[in-house]
């Protein structure tokens, strides 16, 4: 039997074959929590933004 890390709950076998370590409530609470968006950058490629601050210095009209 499989155990999750977060909560202790035991999950099924088949879930912890494809590399999960927590049951699926606990899984999704953590998929929840992180956020992300890619970015077009002017005659460039895409790059994935995780930070917000990091996002607002890539405005080349920011005012700050």
């Amino acid at each position: 039997m499989a155990k999750c890390v977060s909560c202790g709950d035991i999950y099924p076998p088949a879930r912890q074959a494809l590399g999960y370590r927590t049951c699926l409530p606990c899984g999704e609470h953590a998929a929840k929590q992180v956020q992300w968006c890619t970015a077009p950058i002017n005659k460039s490629n895409y790059m994935l933004i995780t930070n917000r601050a990091e996002l607002a210095q890539l405005n080349p009209k920011r005012t700050s």
